[in-house]
Order: C-alpha cells, then structure tokens, then sequence
C-alpha cells in the first residue's frame, strides 16, 4: 500500500487513534508520513517498535518491545528510539533489572512484563506463574498479556 492507500484506509475507521505495529514500522515511516497522517486524520499516532530504528518526530506515544537478547543491547547503538513511553516484555525467565537501563526509559516510563505464551498448556500455566511472581516480587513492572494469543489471532 502507498502512504496515501494507508491513510484513506485509517480514515474510514472513528478511532482516535492509529498504532503502527507489525513487523517493524519504523523501517518503512519517515517523518513526512507521520505529519500527513496527522494532518489527514487528526488522529493521535502511537508505535510499537523494538528501538533498533530511529522513530520521527510527531508520534505521540512510544511502546519499545525489546525482543530477546536486549543482554547484548544495553548501552549499545542499537537502541535508537529516544523515548519510550511504554516498555513491553516477554518474560522468559531473564535478568528483568536490565530494562530499566535502557537508553529510552524515562521516569515515567510505563514498564510492562508479560508471560510467555505457548502451546502447551502446562508450559504456559507455568511461564505465566512465574511472571505473576516477578511482578509481585518487583513493583517496578505491572502485569501484562498478549491477548492476541490468548483470543487465537497471530
């Protein structure tokens, strides 16, 4: 879709919003996107990004989801979103103190850990136990869940 069939399709919806997710939009959006998107639907614009890209000006929140391997990531030049309004992780039993020294983060940084969800229904009673444990234990997080999975969309 060109950024024109993307915005016609965006205004046909009320929202107030529009997040741009999947894969990795902040490979393909540039700032002259963002300001026609704004200006052509008075939407606010939010983005789910891992941080490896630079984001444009003009998005109005920032969700960072580091994928696995952030370990390798801290303070290193692969993190270039600035800000991070929220912080999403999927917790799979790693050091959790290593987010919260990501360049992105700020005071108010919204941080959120969620299980890890898989098929198997044992494994996944067991990955969410573990999450609920961490968040209780660590009130830095709050608790969070891939609904998509749970609601079977993938």
């Amino acid at each position: 879709m060109t950024d024109t069939d993307i915005i016609q399709a965006v205004k046909l919806y009320k929202a107030d919003w529009v997040v741009l997710t999947g894969g990795e939009p902040s490979m393909w959006i540039d700032a002259e996107f963002i300001r026609l998107l704004h200006q052509a639907t008075g939407k606010k614009i939010a983005i789910e990004t891992n941080g490896t890209h630079t984001i444009p000006d003009g998005i109005d929140w920032v969700t960072v989801s580091p994928k696995i391997g952030i370990e390798d990531m801290i303070g290193n030049p692969e993190i270039k979103v600035e800000r991070a309004d929220e912080v999403k992780v999927v917790d799979v039993g790693q050091d959790l103190d290593i987010y919260f020294d990501l360049p992105c983060i700020r005071e108010k940084t919204l941080m959120y850990l969620q299980p890890c969800y898989v098929a198997d229904k044992k494994t996944r009673e067991s990955n969410t136990m573990r999450t609920v444990r961490r968040v209780l234990q660590d009130p830095r997080w709050t608790l969070s869940l891939q609904i998509h999975r749970y609601l079977g969309i993938p």
